[in-house]
């Protein structure tokens, strides 16, 4: 049940599978007699409708309830949370290392991929961070060499134990 703007009832009328965009839609309707002497009908209905009538998803309380929890101030710290910390790594993934698109069959298959482009990401920044810390070239190879094969051998335990 909705209102119009002047207070009076527009009951739900149906459900419905609307084609030009592959929603599923609710359908409110007023009845002919409820508008008939209404101060604002002209503006609310035009010049040819004789009822009020609008849709709306289906999923509008669903939308209501997630609208609200975004825009508590739980759910803006979470936003900023993750605004700071999981977006930068996915920009770089797809824009400099090639992520735009998982060419791979399954969930699994893609959490493989997934898996392998963090292991990748985190080589590169651990590389810009180990190059300004060892003065020898012959320590920062031996020592990155050696905490590469520990990443790997870590994350191939963790793909082939899921």
């Amino acid at each position: 049940m909705k209102n119009c703007p002047q207070g009076k009832v527009i009951s739900f009328k149906k459900v419905f599978f609307e084609k030009k965009n592959h929603t599923k839609k609710k359908e409110y309707r007023a009845l002919k007699h409820v508008c008939v002497d209404c101060p604002i009908r002209s503006a609310c209905l035009g010049k040819s409708a004789q009822e009020k009538k609008f849709t709306v998803t289906f999923y509008q309380e669903e939308y209501e309830r997630n609208n609200a929890r975004v825009n508590s101030s739980r759910g803006s710290y979470m936003k900023g949370k993750r605004q700071s910390t999981i977006e930068p790594v996915l920009g770089t993934l797809t824009q400099f290392l090639g992520l735009r698109k998982i060419n791979s069959i399954g969930i699994d298959q893609a959490n493989k991929v997934m898996h392998l482009s963090a292991i990748a990401y985190n080589l590169k920044k651990y590389l810009k961070f180990t190059a300004k810390t060892v003065k020898s070239d012959t320590k920062a190879v031996c020592h990155v060499v050696l905490n590469i094969k520990t990443l790997i051998t870590l994350q191939i335990r963790l793909l082939t134990s899921s």
